[in-house]
């Protein structure tokens, strides 16, 4: 299932076209709505979503996929821990 754009809260940056992975979202013109061109080669990695500066993407995942899914904001930073 593909990312969904709101475009009434879409800028039209291209942040979400430059992060995703696997090129699912396709512009013609700089500061244009993106286009979801290829939904089925989404991986739901969520990138498009977190890197939205305007939050005008919402991940729609699939059933299956739902199991192993983490959102972004719980995913805990553990770069910075000590180690003991």
């Amino acid at each position: 299932m593909p990312p969904l754009i709101a475009p009434e809260a879409c800028n039209g940056c291209g942040l979400c076209a430059e992060s995703c992975p696997t090129d699912v979202f396709t512009r013609n013109k700089a500061g244009e709505i993106p286009e979801v061109r290829y939904p089925e080669e989404c991986w739901h990695c969520n990138s498009c979503v977190l890197d939205c500066p305007q939050s005008a993407l919402r991940l729609r995942i699939p059933l299956p996929a739902m199991m192993l899914h983490i959102p972004g904001a719980k995913v805990p930073d553990r770069t910075m821990e000590p180690k003991e």
